[in-house]
C-alpha cells in the first residue's frame, strides 16, 4: 500500500466526490479528525496566524462560550482554557475575556518563543487591555492596551482600536466600549501603535488620518471611512503589514458589513516610517509573511488575475503561486521547519456549505486535500466557523475550528508523514 510520503511525491492530485454523507469526507489515507473540544458548549481558538500550541506541543489554547447566532454583548464572557493534549483534553480555565469577536476571538496566543506565557485581550474598568498569564507560576500582569499581533521576537504587540473596527467591519472587533470618534470619518486620535510586552510603554505610529490623506490610484479617499485590520509583523520584527481600509458609508445591514469596502495593503517599520503600498489593486485579503522580504497573499493585482501572489515588499515584483491548486480565497500559512514549500490553507463555504482544508507543495505544484468539512447553514455571517487552520509549532499537526459535527468545536490532524517534519 502506497505510504502518504509517496502519495505527494507520485504527483497524484486528491479529489473526492461531492455527496455529502457524513458530514466530513476525508482520503482513505487519512483518518478522521481527533477533537480536542466537546459540547454542548461551543469551543474555538480564533484567528489563523497565530500560536495556539506551546513549544512542546503539547497544551492548546481555546475559548468557549455557551450561546450562538448573535453578536457579543458587552457583559458575554468568553472562558480562557489550557487544554493538555497528553491528559485526555483536560480543560482548566486560567481566565475570562470580555473583549472578544467570533473571528478572532480574543486574539489569544502564546507569546512567541515562551513555553510559559500566553496573552489576551480583555476589558476592564471601563478600558480595554491585555493580560499576560504564566501558565507555570499562575500569575497574571496588566498591559495598559489590547493587542492584535506580536513581533516573532516577542518584544512587543502592535494593536489598533477595536471599537472602530466594530463599528465599521462587526465581527472583528468589540462591542463593550463605544468608539468615541465614531461620527469621524478619519480621526487622527487613533490608529496603529507598539506597545512594549515588558514594560507596556506605548508609542503611536500612524493615525486613520495620516492614510486618509494619502490618495489611493491617484484619487483623494478622505471622505470615507476609515479603519485598520489584520496587522503582521515581518519574521525579523522589524516592519508592520497592515490592511488600510474605508468604505463610503456607514453600516446599515450585515449584507454591507461584508462588502462596499476597499482595501490597500501597507508595510511601514517600527517607527511609523518608511512606509510602502505593497498592494494598491483595493483587492488585499489574507496573507502571511515568507520571509523579511515577501508577502504571501490573496489579491487581486492591477492588470493580473485573482489568486496568492508572492510580492517583494518596496518592489513591484510579484509571483503566482498555486494557480489552479489555490483558485480560491483561504487563510494561508505557511508549515513550519518545511523550508516555505508546504502552505496550509483552508476555502470558504462552496455551493454545498464544505469547506476543504488542504495542502500544497509548492515546489511540486501538488495538493493534497487533508478533508471536506460541513458548515450547517446557522453558522454564517459575522458567526461565521471559518476552519481557520494553524500548525503546532513542531509543523507535524493542524489544528483548525469546525461545525461539522454540529457545535463550534476544535481538532487536528497529523501531516507529519506528508510534510516530513
Amino acid at each position: 500500500m502506497i505510504n502518504r510520503r509517496d502519495f505527494v511525491k507520485s504527483g497524484l492530485l486528491l479529489s473526492f466526490s461531492m455527496g455529502f454523507a457524513p458530514r466530513w469526507i476525508s482520503s482513505p489515507l487519512y483518518n478522521k479528525p481527533v477533537p480536542i473540544t466537546e459540547g454542548p458548549q461551543g469551543h474555538w481558538f480564533g484567528y489563523y496566524d497565530k500560536w495556539q500550541i506551546d513549544p512542546t506541543g503539547r497544551f492548546a489554547l481555546g475559548c468557549r462560550v455557551g450561546f450562538e447566532g448573535r453578536s457579543p454583548k458587552e457583559t458575554d464572557k468568553l472562558e480562557i482554557g489550557l487544554i493538555d493534549l497528553e491528559n485526555d483534553n483536560y480543560w482548566k480555565k486560567i481566565g475570562e475575556s470580555g473583549a472578544w469577536s467570533w473571528q478572532q476571538s480574543c486574539m489569544l496566543q502564546w507569546i512567541p518563543g515562551s513555553s510559559e506565557e500566553v496573552i489576551w485581550n480583555d476589558f476592564e474598568n471601563g478600558q480595554y487591555v491585555s493580560r499576560i498569564y504564566d501558565v507555570r507560576n499562575e500569575t497574571t500582569r496588566i498591559l495598559p492596551r489590547p493587542i492584535y499581533t506580536l513581533a516573532p521576537n516577542g518584544d512587543y504587540a502592535v494593536g489598533t482600536a477595536f471599537n472602530r473596527i466594530q463599528n465599521l467591519r462587526p465581527g472583528y472587533g468589540y462591542a463593550a466600549v463605544t468608539d468615541p470618534f465614531q461620527s469621524v470619518k478619519a480621526p487622527d486620535e487613533i490608529g496603529l501603535y507598539t506597545m512594549n510586552l515588558k514594560t507596556g510603554r506605548i508609542k503611536n505610529l500612524l493615525s486613520l488620518a495620516d492614510l486618509a490623506a494619502i490618495p489611493h490610484l491617484g484619487k483623494d479617499v478622505s471622505d470615507n471611512w476609515h479603519w485598520f485590520n489584520h496587522l503582521l509583523v515581518s519574521p525579523d520584527s522589524k516592519r508592520i503589514l497592515f490592511l488600510h481600509r474605508w468604505r463610503p458609508e456607514i453600516l446599515e445591514n450585515q449584507v454591507m458589513a461584508r462588502t462596499g469596502f476597499i482595501t490597500r495593503m501597507i508595510t511601514v517599520d517600527t517607527r511609523g516610517k518608511d512606509l510602502y503600498v505593497a498592494d494598491p489593486s483595493g483587492n488585499s485579503s489574507h496573507f502571511v509573511w515568507r520571509d523579511p522580504k515577501h508577502i504571501f497573499v490573496w489579491t487581486r493585482p492591477i492588470g493580473k488575475q485573482a489568486g496568492f501572489w508572492l510580492i517583494k515588499d518596496k518592489t513591484e515584483d510579484m509571483e503566482l503561486i498555486g494557480k489552479e491548486a489555490m483558485d480560491r480565497n483561504g487563510h494561508n500559512t505557511y508549515v513550519p521547519h518545511t523550508n516555505e514549500e508546504w502552505v496550509l490553507n483552508d476555502t470558504y463555504p462552496d455551493k454545498d456549505r464544505n469547506i476543504t482544508l488542504y495542502l500544497y507543495h509548492i515546489p511540486s505544484d501538488q495538493k493534497v486535500v487533508l478533508g471536506k468539512f460541513h458548515s450547517p447553514e446557522q453558522f454564517v455571517g459575522e458567526w461565521r466557523c471559518d476552519l481557520h487552520p494553524r500548525c503546532d509549532q513542531q509543523g507535524r499537526r493542524v489544528f483548525f475550528d469546525s461545525t461539522h459535527e454540529g457545535s463550534r468545536q476544535m481538532y487536528y490532524l497529523d501531516i507529519s508523514d506528508i510534510v516530513g517534519t
